[in-house]
């Protein structure tokens, strides 16, 4: 995860926050319940859920003002039923783009290219040429969030037009979690498989990238590998 300030690294476990200033942030995941792994939609709503705790916790990543712009968005979907109908997708628009704009402030878009360079140079085993610059693994990433928003939004899209659901208030919540369900068993579908459709299912994201990651500079890319070596660190022990 990549931020305005610095490199957010995440494992099963473990994550780590460094930020360009120099300084590192620690902790732990929230385990999910062994049982949670083996239902088919919820597990994948259950993965994300705790992928959001280093940003929502009182001692996390976020500041208090960041934590209350993601709370905003997270209820954005109720907030927009009392907006007029003829005003509703303007104003979604409007907060979407607006929400965009802050996640990417910044030289955020460098350290996210950053943060896919680290993580391939660990899978490569090139962390030490990394670091010294000497090679530069590709800032593309098959595993990128891009890859999975560019599944949701299609997916998000036919669940509103043809969702049977009526009218309610649990609608808002509802259709987007029965989206996310379905986007995340496609999401492990594609990571897991090798098949000429889990490649083509790539390519919407991985184009995306271009637009979401530019080329770090070199203390852009240790930043986001002083974040994978302490997940790496402890995970390894």
């Amino acid at each position: 995860m990549a931020r305005a300030d610095g490199v957010a690294i995440v494992s099963e476990r473990f994550w780590a926050f460094a930020k360009i200033d120099g300084t590192l942030s620690t902790g732990e995941m929230p385990k999910l319940f062994p049982w949670l792994r083996r239902i088919p939609l919820v597990r994948g709503v259950a993965r994300l859920g705790l992928s959001l705790a280093p940003m929502l916790r009182p001692r996390g990543i976020a500041s208090r003002r960041e934590r209350v712009v993601l709370a905003v968005v997270l209820l954005s979907p109720w907030l927009l039923l009392v907006v007029p109908g003829a005003w509703r997708s303007w104003s979604g628009a409007a907060m979407t783009l607006g929400f965009l704009v802050w996640l990417l402030r910044g030289p955020t878009l460098r350290l996210h290219g950053g943060e896919h360079r680290a993580i391939a140079a660990a899978e490569l085993r090139q962390l030490v040429g990394s670091w010294n610059g000497i090679v530069r693994p590709s800032r593309i990433s098959p595993r990128c969030g891009t890859n999975f928003v560019a599944l949701l939004l299609p997916i998000t899209l036919l669940a509103e037009r043809f969702s049977p659901l009526p009218p309610t208030l649990a609608t808002p919540l509802l259709v987007p979690l029965v989206s996310l369900a379905l986007a995340t068993e496609l999401w492990r579908f594609v990571q897991d498989s090798r098949t000429p459709f889990a490649r083509v299912a790539l390519l919407p994201g991985l184009a995306l990238q271009r637009l979401t990651t530019r080329e770090p500079e070199l203390e852009q890319t240790r930043t986001a590998l002083r974040a994978l070596a302490s997940v790496l660190e402890r995970e390894l022990v």
